[in-house]
């Protein structure tokens, strides 16, 4: 199939327009109560481009890289802001007003307006982060390019990931959530909202404006029982809280210690 140039012209033009964010992996809900739409045809083509490349070296400054993608160029046309040596891969998109510190963005990756990725902050394939988020010093945010149907990591508007978080298989922050530093969020974390009674549990999921802490729960084991792990839902982010606020401010909204 990949010897077919026609494929093989198919598979670059996809790519094309995932670097200039015409298509992306993953499209948000048009209206209230709809879901994410993965487009699993273009994280096929993606996992074709890396069969049908070739080993090559590039050469950016004093750099040397040998891989099958090259990096993005450009990014003042495109009004983004990359501080050295911060790398994107070519096949990433980054809308304007975009600042990447010293970070690293892979193929697929869908970086909305104003957002914020911080010193050491990696953004896996096919991650879909919103407009005006921040992306704290050291957060992981995964990559998921298999199977083609599994939804990438997804981080909504507004949304603060706090320093050395961790956000993979598919895991969705809603709008505006704020995430405390150290917080682990996968596709199966319990994530316990402890502001109800009784307590309310959502799996691989942050709901909007949710202000959250790493927290854990007594689980038994045949070897007795332990403290496991979990995110802790302990308040609301406020509507009158600017989109920019630091994480200590809406920590402290709700009466938690930083």
């Amino acid at each position: 199939m990949l010897q077919n140039e026609q494929v093989r012209q198919a598979i670059s033009q996809t790519i094309e327009q995932l670097d200039k964010g015409q298509i992306r992996v993953a499209q948000p809900p048009t209206q209230e109560g709809e879901e994410w739409l993965v487009n699993d045809w273009v994280k096929k083509a993606i996992l074709l481009y890396f069969v049908s490349r070739q080993m090559e070296q590039h050469e950016v400054g004093i750099f040397t890289f040998h891989d099958k993608i090259p990096l993005k160029s450009s990014f003042a046309d495109g009004g983004v802001r990359v501080v050295p040596p911060a790398v994107a891969r070519y096949g990433s998109y980054q809308a304007k007003g975009v600042i990447m510190m010293p970070s690293y963005i892979n193929i697929g990756a869908y970086v909305d307006e104003g957002t914020m990725v911080d010193t050491w902050a990696t953004v896996g394939s096919c991650a879909q982060i919103g407009k005006d988020v921040h992306l704290s010093g050291g957060v992981g945010i995964g990559g998921v390019l298999e199977p083609p149907q599994a939804a990438p990591v997804i981080i909504e508007d507004g949304a603060f990931i706090g320093s050395r978080c961790i956000v993979v298989e598919g895991a969705r922050i809603g709008k505006r959530a704020v995430l405390g530093a150290g917080v682990t969020i996968t596709g199966s974390s319990k994530i316990i909202d402890v502001t109800t009674n009784p307590a309310k549990e959502y799996r691989g999921f942050v709901p909007a404006n949710s202000v959250v802490i790493p927290g854990s729960f007594t689980k038994s084991f045949p070897g007795g029982d332990f403290q496991v792990p979990c995110a802790l839902i302990i308040g609301e982010r406020k509507a009158s809280t600017d989109l920019k606020t630091s994480l200590n401010e809406a920590l402290r909204e709700n009466n938690v210690s930083v």
